[in-house]
């Protein structure tokens, strides 16, 4: 959790090998590790790193997926998209996002950003827009005369 640059907690239950086998498989192609922990060996890593581990809802089975490089939007991201497939087997419910420890809803938002790519492309679709309409008006006025 140290290295990560951010990290997720998910509650797990019922997810077969041969999912949880295709969900790491997923994940690594992204940069992403997943590894299913104690909950005592997380709230003492938690309590290393300077959090208030007593903070952490950490109830039932709990794995973490964390990225070490990329975009910080990732881990929390491809665990929203594997809990939609996996629905009421996989939830989020906390984690760690630019040096602070968030609860389940917050992380839920966090997952529903857009890749830092997709941003990227928005950004300049709203930047070309603008031009777009106005050389659109200008084809139109030399069309009609």
């Amino acid at each position: 959790m140290k290295d990560a640059t951010s990290t997720v907690f998910v509650h797990f239950n019922k997810v077969t090998v041969a999912e949880e086998s295709a969900m790491r498989r997923d994940l690594r192609s992204e940069g992403v590790g997943y590894t299913v922990a104690k909950k005592t060996l997380i709230r003492r890593a938690l309590d290393s790193l300077g959090f208030n581990s007593d903070e952490a809802v950490l109830d039932g089975e709990i794995a973490v997926a964390y990225g070490k490089s990329g975009d910080i939007t990732t881990p929390a991201r491809l665990m929203h998209d594997f809990g939609k497939k996996l629905t009421d087997r996989l939830t989020i419910v906390g984690g760690i996002f630019e040096g602070k420890l968030i609860g389940a809803e917050a992380m839920r938002e966090i997952a529903t950003i857009p890749p830092m790519q997709s941003l990227r492309a928005m950004f300049a679709q709203l930047l070309n827009s603008p031009r777009q309409r106005f050389a659109v008006v200008l084809s139109k006025v030399a069309e009609t005369k």
